[in-house]
This record gives structure tokens, sequence and C-alpha cells, in this order.
């Protein structure tokens, strides 16, 4: 006897151009260039570690997050190794995490998440929209994503970054 499997009515998902809507023109192109980053890497998904990557090349202030410029030169190259290497041991699953992909599957949850919290941290200091700052800092704090794999083979302690950020959000 055939029993059918119970159907779970999906749960509505923020639309991709709600959450582009409330960035900063500057973050909406490092989303853009996460894009073409997971593109280019051949990757269905962008996730936590295209932000990462596209966050340090187009957002001054991420870069100043950083430990200097040595530290912030070992997190590029460890990412440009994954672009063109180490993606490959990713490329065969995508990054898990709760939540819905947003978007045609084009975000990874776990970068669909982060973006959803940086707007809310945005909106905690009553801003609108979200800076690279909030995205960091999200992506810092969760031990889980790809973003904080790569901080930590890089030699980046994650703590150490978030409290550094609180520091830049206060100048700011």
């Amino acid at each position: 006897m055939h029993h059918p499997v119970p159907r779970i009515p999906a749960q509505p998902a923020p639309h991709r151009m709600e959450i582009e809507a409330r960035l900063t023109v500057e973050l909406a192109s490092v989303v853009a260039g996460a894009r073409r980053r997971a593109l280019r890497d051949g990757d269905r998904q962008v996730d936590t570690a295209h932000l990462l990557h596209s966050l340090i090349e187009s957002d001054p202030a991420v870069g100043a997050a950083f430990e200097g410029a040595a530290q912030l030169a070992r997190v590029l190259g460890y990412l440009v190794q994954r672009s063109i290497g180490y993606g490959l041991r990713w490329r065969a699953s995508a990054e898990s995490g709760p939540g819905p992909v947003i978007g045609s599957g084009s975000w990874s949850p776990v970068a669909a998440a982060a973006m959803e919290r940086a707007l809310e941290r945005a909106a905690l200091r009553g801003e609108q929209r979200a800076s690279g700052l909030d995205v960091l800092a999200v992506l810092a704090a969760d031990p889980d994503c790809r973003a904080v794999e790569v901080l930590l083979r890089a030699g980046v302690d994650p703590g150490a970054l978030t409290g550094r950020i609180a520091e830049l959000s206060q100048q700011v």
C-alpha cells in the first residue's frame, strides 16, 4: 500500500529583492560581487565565504577590522586558494543550515540568514540599511559558517575580530 508523504507547507522566505533593497549601495555591490564569484567558481549557491571574500575586496571598513595588512593578506590568500582549489571540496555540498534558500537557490541558507541578521543588527542601531561591518559581524559570530572556517584557517580569531568590529562600529 502506498502512503503519501505528508506535505509540509512551505514557509514564506524573504524575497531576495526585499533584502537587497535594505542594503547600502556599497553592500549591494558586495552582494553582486559574491554572486559573480560563486558563478565563476562554479558553485550552486552564494555562501558565507563568497560574502567574506567580496566584503574584504570591496569594503575598506571591513579591511580595517582585521589586525593589519598581514592578517588581511592571509585571509585573502586562503580565499583565493579556496576559489581555485579548496572550493572543489565544498562544491559537492551546499552550505547548509536552518531556514530557506532565498531567490531560486542562489544563496545558501546560512548566507541568507546572515544577511537577515545583518539587517537586524543595523535596525538595532536605528539604521534602515545594513553595512559591510554588519555582515562581517554576523559572519564572525557564526561558528558553523564557512566564513568562520576560512578565518580560522587563516589564523584569525573570530572573537577578537568581533571585538574590533564593535570598536569600529562605535567610532562611526
